[in-house]
């Protein structure tokens, strides 16, 4: 009788236990490397203060360029510019389609 009670034990673990923790870590682990919704608001916040600082980055160097026109402003991502803005379009159709607002 004992040795039955030991085999259902066993039998027990090896097919409902075992699969139990091993499903349930595997979703703990899909869960943690979601990006949450707070990570989304500081991702958009953070990306549009980049947007305003390179249009602040603009302003002042047309300002010096007006004030010195010896000035060469050091290469960096052009606003208008197709080669730069294609990465920024990636990403900004990638916003509007999480967000349900395709354009």
């Amino acid at each position: 009788m004992e040795d039955g009670l030991i085999a259902v034990m066993i039998v027990a673990t090896l097919f409902i236990g075992l699969p139990w923790v091993i499903l349930h870590y595997m979703t703990k682990w899909k869960t943690a490397a979601t990006i949450t919704v707070d990570d989304e608001v500081l991702l958009e916040e953070l990306y549009n203060l980049a947007k305003r600082l390179d249009e602040r980055m603009d302003t002042v160097e047309r300002l010096v360029a007006s004030d010195d026109p010896s000035f060469t402003p050091a290469r960096r991502l052009i606003a208008d510019h197709e080669q730069d803005n294609q990465q920024l379009r990636e990403l900004e159709a990638l916003m509007a389609e999480k967000k349900g607002t395709r354009a």
